[in-house]
């Protein structure tokens, strides 16, 4: 435990710290291929994959699957008040997943992690390998999703120190993809986008990871096996956010193409992740969703139906949770401006 703890303290970024952790957990819990994922605080849905995974050539199929099926999913966990589930703890063909894909590659059993506190899920991780995980390893497992998460948070709340560059217009942009998730068409500026979103390896073509993880969300949405929206807030570089939202094409629930937009997070979206992981309570979100709209700390008080001490006061614990010094900078930083 102690030593995530200090990965987390000396990784730069959730990318660096996510390889670190991923070493030190293969000593303890050998496994032949990971995915890890950051997600969206409220929707749950993933963004910047991490991953070793043996199915790379059907990756959009993969993550469809991933999303529709309900055993051990991530958000089911965090329902159950799980952080660990055991795909060998049941009967496997109940997963999709596991008997459309993983079982023809020789993977026995799936240990899935989810990363959640009450502020929201901060990322989901799947171990997969031939041979059973046993108790005392999910165990482990378990014990670890506590700190991790808190790096994971902390990690999310270091790119909002900055806001955005003031010179950065960014889309929209739009991808189409069948129901298979394979792209039928996008505009222009997707692949620049994608970039982005993940750079790829030098020689390899860019991977669209977080426009299939929305349109699979979408799926699965529509299938009833989650009821979150399929939208994900995404960290780019430099203060940048962008969110990523799944609609149909058609009328139909199913069948119809599904189209990814790609477009630069608005202040109001900033906002709530920005107050989720800086661990605001539900009063001191409400103060600071209100900020760029009021006069002075008596409209606030006004609409609050608070005094303006109490005002002072939640502005004060504001600023000692997220280490900005003052309103304007505040503001600055949590949307975007």
């Amino acid at each position: 435990m102690r030593r995530v703890e200090r990965l987390s303290e000396a990784a730069t970024n959730a990318r660096r710290f996510r390889a670190a952790v991923i070493d030190e957990i293969r000593r303890l819990v050998p496994h032949d291929a990971y995915a890890w994922l950051l997600t969206d605080p409220v929707t749950g849905v993933g963004c910047d994959p991490l991953a070793e995974v043996p199915f790379f050539a059907e990756l959009p199929r993969a993550v469809k699957l991933k999303y529709v099926t309900a055993a051990n999913r991530w958000t089911h966990l965090v329902e159950a008040g799980e952080a660990v589930g055991l795909l060998s703890e049941g009967d496997p063909s109940r997963s999709p997943m596991w008997s459309q894909v993983l079982s023809r590659y020789g993977i026995g059993d799936a240990a899935s992690v989810v990363f959640a506190d009450r502020f929201g899920i901060w990322g989901w991780l799947d171990l997969w390998r031939s041979e059973p995980f046993t108790a005392k390893e999910a165990s482990y497992l378990s014990r670890l999703a506590i700190p991790i998460t808190q790096a994971l948070r902390a990690r999310q709340a270091a790119t909002l120190d900055a806001p955005s560059p003031p010179d950065r217009r960014l889309g929209p942009v739009v991808m189409v993809h069948d129901d298979e998730l394979r792209i039928e068409s996008q505009t222009p500026a997707s692949e620049e986008w994608l970039r982005l979103l993940l750079p790829p390896v030098a020689g390899e073509n860019v991977v669209p990871a977080a426009a299939y993880n929305v349109a699979a969300q979408l799926i699965a949405h529509e299938a009833k096996v989650d009821a979150n929206r399929p939208m994900a807030r995404v960290h780019l570089s430099d203060g940048v956010w962008v969110t990523l939202r799944a609609a149909r094409l058609t009328s139909s629930n199913s069948g119809g193409s599904i189209a990814v937009t790609i477009e630069e997070s608005s202040a109001v979206e900033r906002i709530e992740v920005f107050a989720r992981a800086f661990g605001l309570t539900r009063r001191e979100t409400e103060l600071l969703e209100l900020l760029p709209g009021v006069v002075d700390g008596a409209d606030l008080a006004r609409r609050l139906y608070i005094s303006e001490y109490t005002v002072q006061d939640h502005f004060k614990s504001i600023f000692a949770k997220t280490g900005a010094p003052n309103r304007q900078t505040l503001l600055a930083r949590a949307a975007g401006r």
